[in-house]
C-alpha cells in the first residue's frame, strides 16, 4: 500500500456502489457517470491500497475479502461527509444556525423588535442570541468575538473594526408641544438653546461628548437641569415638563408621543450614523448577512 495515499470522495462512493450493485453499468447509472470512469476509480483505489477490491466473473462483481472489511468504514465515512453536507446545506438555506448581535438598550428598543418578528417568522429554526451592553462595553465584545457582529455607533472604533452605515440620525430638541422654541418652528438654533432647561446624557456618556462639544464651538450655554443614563427616562421627564431633550430624532421619533415636538437642532446640524460594525477580516455566516438585510428593510419606512 501506498503509504501517502489517500483515497478520494468519488472512490470511495464509486466502490459502495459497486459493492452494493456487483455491476459497473448499475454503479455508473446510480452515480450518473459513464462505465469506464466507474472502472478507473475502482482501480485507482486498488492501485493506492496495493489489494484487490473485486473478482471480475462473467456476469458480476465480486466482493473480495479485503472490500468486506473496508465496507463497514467507507459506509461511515461517506455517511459522515452526507450528514456535513446537509448540515451546511442547512446553514446555507438558513434552515437553522445562529445569529448573535452586540447593541445598547437603547438602540435595541426602537430598532429590533420588528426586524427580529419579520426574521424570526421566515427563519424559525435560526437561533437569536442579542448581548445588550453598555457603549464602553460595545466595540471589545466584537473584537473579541463574543458576538458576529454589533449595532451601534462606535466612538473610538479603530483599525479592527469595519462599519457600514444602517441608518443616519441627527441630533435633535424634544420638548413639549407648547415649548416656547416648538411654536411654528420646524428646526432651531444651537444658540437659541441658552436658558432653557435641558435634559441629556451623564458626561461622557452616549451623545453628550457630541452634545458639549457642538453647543461650546456654537456659543450655546446649556442650562442642563437633568443628567440621565437611558433615552428612555429623558423623554419621560420631557413629557413630564421637566425641561427638553436633547437626543438622537430616530430614538424620539420610535417613541411616537404625541404630546411631544421633534426639532432637528441645526446651526450646525449634527448627524450621528448607527452602524452594523464588524471585525475586520471575519466573514459573516449566511444567517447573519440575512438579518442585517431585513433590519435595513424594517427600518427604511421609517
Amino acid at each position: 500500500m501506498n503509504q501517502k495515499f489517500s483515497p478520494s470522495v468519488r472512490q470511495l462512493r464509486a466502490f459502495l456502489a459497486v459493492h452494493q450493485l456487483r455491476k459497473l453499468s448499475a454503479a455508473a447509472e446510480r452515480l450518473f457517470i459513464t462505465q469506464s470512469a466507474v472502472s478507473m476509480l475502482i482501480r485507482q483505489l486498488e492501485e493506492g491500497l496495493g489489494a484487490r477490491l473485486f473478482d471480475r466473473t462473467t456476469r458480476s462483481l465480486q466482493p473480495t475479502a479485503v472490500a468486506e472489511e473496508m465496507l463497514p468504514t467507507v459506509d461511515r465515512v461517506l455517511r459522515d461527509i452526507d450528514s456535513l453536507g446537509d448540515s451546511f446545506r442547512d446553514l446555507a438555506q438558513l434552515q437553522r444556525g445562529r445569529v448573535s448581535l452586540a447593541i445598547t438598550p437603547t438602540l435595541a428598543s426602537f430598532l429590533l423588535p420588528e426586524a427580529i418578528r419579520q426574521f424570526t417568522a421566515s427563519h424559525p429554526n435560526v437561533r437569536m442570541v442579542v448581548e445588550d451592553c453598555a457603549p464602553e462595553q460595545f466595540v471589545s465584545r466584537i473584537i473579541g468575538e463574543h458576538v458576529d457582529f454589533g449595532i451601534g455607533t462606535p466612538e473610538r472604533s479603530g483599525a479592527e473594526v469595519v462599519t457600514q452605515t444602517l441608518l443616519r440620525d441627527h441630533l435633535s430638541l424634544v420638548c413639549e408641544r407648547g415649548h416656547p422654541l416648538a411654536r411654528n418652528r420646524k428646526s432651531v438654533k444651537w444658540a437659541e438653546l441658552t436658558g432653557h432647561p435641558v435634559i441629556t446624557m451623564r458626561p461622557g456618556y452616549g451623545v453628550r461628548p457630541l452634545v458639549d462639544g457642538t453647543a461650546a464651538s456654537a456659543g450655546a450655554v446649556l442650562n442642563v437641569v437633568n443628567e440621565v443614563s437611558f433615552m428612555s427616562t429623558a423623554l419621560w421627564m420631557t413629557a413630564s415638563g421637566m425641561g427638553a431633550s436633547i437626543m438622537p430624532s430616530a430614538f424620539a421619533k420610535a417613541a411616537a408621543d404625541p404630546t411631544l415636538s421633534i426639532l432637528p437642532i441645526v446651526a450646525p446640524r449634527v448627524s450621528r450614523d448607527i452602524c452594523v460594525v464588524f471585525k475586520r477580516g471575519r466573514s459573516l455566516s449566511a444567517a447573519g448577512a440575512a438579518f442585517i438585510e431585513t433590519l435595513r428593510r424594517s427600518i427604511k419606512p421609517a
